[in-house]
């Protein structure tokens, strides 16, 4: 018989990240209620654990260095805000014009980047909290406040370091699980590509689940980073670290093995050997999520070898045909470096210890920045600034909500409007609507889970009930907001009772405020707009100029011992640039028509981006598995001039159709044979994808300002 701790063990270990967080979320502010309540009554519990929230809204999967930075400075926003917001509540007038400031000020906290998110909403949740009790009579009173909030933070603050250092191995594990599964999730995306053929797939948006597999990836990789790579001392980090970077060679092996296969044909042999290529990618992509479970679960894995799939005898096939055999064989040998890069991750996993290409110290080169300098602000001075509008329009809708609520006839709680826009209103069109629609929805449903704690009648239920949507609201503001915003009216309803119970639960003013600030927060949408074209011109030149760096990266001869640090970070920049252009087309979807993104243009756009970077990896694949069979100098000569040429594409210096068209009558090499024709023949490709990027962009913007 399983023993209970067993259980809660075996339980725990199924949460993702989001949910330990969460736990670990509502007793931390379990803790504070506990200790402030023994010291101080139930109206000191109350006042720390809104000090405990403040600091917990930034309290998230991090190492525990970040932690520390973030809560700490979560809680002296906080801290600040109720204490202004205590200061003022005799004065009507002054504090709406605070509750301006204080929404202009915490968008602008966005200049420091997602880092500072779960910051900004402190101030607006300090507002809430401290006008949910009775104002002070003295200023004696309003110094305790001030004391028991501080005192909240600080437990608070301990505990959040205590629990992120015990949770940093579950947060690496499921962090390197989220990308090993998003991997195998491209993988099975690329399978079936393959398998549909090339017609199916044709149309305006031929690479869009590609394209979407790429952008998850890369939203996972990220976090995963940032959590594992600090920590290279870590007992297991090294083979965590080494798996992760495995699945990136991974991906990029993936890219270059799609090339070529229009050469085939299409005939019967050429179907059955695209069905077998698909079927093999597909199993990779099944060994890899069992990989992702046994890394979860920490546990270990079964020898899973690849199963063939057909593939020898759908190569065997072209045997015959002289002039496609050996590209039929060097396609089986491009599936065969995918089942070389699944083995060594396999092997790490299993504890056979496989080199790792980058030093702890170039590895920190690839962690998100931290920290709050002041340089930050610059770039946001100008009304051009999306997040200055978005602060401008912030402080505007707020400072509305709170005068429209003290003229309405429920006056009662005028925060609880501004908390409705505030919660709602988002730097674009298409958040906004989201947020609309699910803040709606989830208020209806916490105020009858509310009702139904009101009619049970048990005290002791609302203090729990509490505690609950404190976790839940933490765990699901990132995943599913309707959850989110069902476990926030809960806590916001619960917290007003606990703190004032003549009052009520008020339950239609909160439904009337949620409907009212949801359309309020839309209205301001459209005051100082920040459209995704405003962007457009910024995002061109980036991914741009990231494709001219990766090139020049790429298009190296590879040195014994040099490190390739500089060709990962230009990569993974040229990632996140395509991913900006694919994230601004999808929230220009939700825009007025006449000022929409020209989406088809993008669409086209992204799909020359990832021919280009499909292109370069092959070459990179060549430089560094096959450079014996290359001629150096004739190699090196020609990687130079086509880095130059490409530099000249992509800056416009240079016209189309120099250096030549790629041969598409060469026939493949076979084993053994000298390379060099070939590899001339994939840089005229490289300068060709250039090309085909620097058009694709030019139309962008010629279609953007056509609008």
């Amino acid at each position: 018989m399983t023993s209970p701790f067993e259980a809660i063990r075996r339980w725990l270990v199924q949460l993702p990240a989001y949910g330990l967080n969460g736990i670990g979320t509502a007793l931390g502010v379990l803790l504070v209620q506990l200790l402030a309540g023994a010291l101080g009554g139930l109206p000191a519990s109350l006042l720390a654990s809104g000090g405990a929230i403040y600091a917990s809204l930034a309290d998230t999967p991090n190492p525990p260095h970040r932690t520390w930075r973030r809560v700490a400075m979560a809680a002296a926003v906080g801290l600040v805000s109720s204490v202004l917001v205590t200061a003022l509540r005799g004065h009507a007038v002054v504090l709406g014009g605070l509750v301006a400031v204080l929404g202009f000020g915490s968008s602008m906290l966005l200049a420091w980047g997602p880092r500072a998110g779960p910051i900004s909403f402190v101030p607006v949740l300090a507002i809430v909290f401290t006008m949910a009790g009775p104002a002070p009579d003295s200023w004696q009173v309003q110094v305790e406040h001030a004391l028991w909030t501080a005192f909240g933070s600080l437990v608070y603050l301990g505990w959040a370091l205590m629990a992120s250092r015990w949770l940093q191995p579950r947060y690496r594990a499921l962090a390197l699980a989220a990308v090993v599964e998003g991997t195998a999730a491209l993988l099975r995306s690329r399978a079936a590509m393959l398998s549909a053929g090339p017609r199916e797939i044709s149309g305006a948006l031929p690479l869009q689940d590609w394209m979407q597999r790429q952008v998850a990836l890369d939203e996972r990789l990220q976090p995963a980073r940032d959590l594992l790579f600090p920590a290279t001392e870590a007992s297991g980090a090294q083979r965590q670290i080494a798996i992760l970077l495995h699945a990136i060679a991974l991906r990029d092996t993936l890219l270059g093995s799609e090339l070529d296969l229009d050469l085939l044909g299409d005939d019967a042999a050429a179907e059955r050997l695209r069905l077998a290529l698909a079927a093999r990618i597909a199993a990779t992509a099944d060994t890899l999520g069992w990989l992702a479970q046994a890394v979860q679960w920490d546990r270990p894995m079964a020898a899973a070898p690849v199963g063939d799939q057909g593939l020898p005898a759908a190569l065997a096939a072209f045997a015959d045909d002289p002039r496609r055999s050996a590209l039929a064989a060097a396609l089986g040998e491009r599936a065969q470096h995918i089942a070389d890069d699944l083995a060594r991750m396999l092997q790490t996993w299993r504890g056979q210890a496989q080199p790792t290409p980058l030093s702890a110290a170039e590895l920190q080169f690839f962690v998100s920045p931290e920290g709050w300098p002041l340089a930050a602000l610059a770039p946001h001075r100008r009304l051009s600034s999306p997040i200055l509008r978005q602060a401008l329009r912030s402080a505007a809708a707020l400072g509305t909500a709170y005068f429209l609520a003290l003229a309405l006839p429920w006056a009662s709680h005028p925060h609880w409007l501004v908390l409705s826009v505030a919660v709602v209103l988002r730097g674009n069109l298409d958040q906004t609507l989201a947020r609309r629609d699910a803040r709606v929805a989830g208020t209806a449903l916490g105020c009858l889970l509310v009702l139904l704690f009101a009619w049970l009648g048990q005290t002791w239920l609302s203090g729990v009930a509490f505690l609950l949507a404190v976790g839940v609201a933490h765990a699901f503001v990132n995943v599913r907001y309707l959850v989110t915003a069902t476990a926030a009216t809960m806590m916001a309803l619960l917290q007003a009772h606990m703190a004032h119970p003549a009052g009520g639960y008020a339950i239609g003013e909160r439904l009337a405020d949620t409907l009212l600030g949801a359309l309020l927060a839309w209205g301001f949408c459209y005051v100082l707009p920040a459209w995704e074209r405003r962007s457009l011109a910024r995002l061109i030149a980036r991914v741009q100029e990231a494709a001219r760096v990766l090139a020049a990266e790429a298009l190296r001869w590879p040195e014994a011992g040099q490190s390739d640090l500089a060709l990962r970070l230009a990569r993974r920049e040229f990632y996140e640039a395509i991913g900006s252009i694919a994230a601004s087309a999808q929230r220009s979807h939700a825009e007025p028509t006449r000022v929409q993104l020209p989406v088809p243009a993008m669409a086209t756009l992204l799909t020359r981006c990832h021919v280009l970077l499909a292109q370069l990896s092959a070459v990179r694949t060549m430089l560094e598995r096959r450079r014996e069979r290359l001629d150096e100098p004739s190699a090196r000569q020609a990687l130079v001039a086509a880095q130059a040429e490409v530099a000249g594409v992509l800056a416009g210096t240079v016209e189309s159709g120099v250096g030549g068209q790629a041969d598409p009558d060469l026939g493949w090499p076979e084993p053994q044979a000298p390379l060099l024709p070939w590899l001339q023949r994939r840089l005229q490709l490289v300068v060709q994808g250039a090309h085909g990027v620097r058009q694709a962009a030019t139309a962008v913007q010629a279609a953007g300002a056509r609008r």
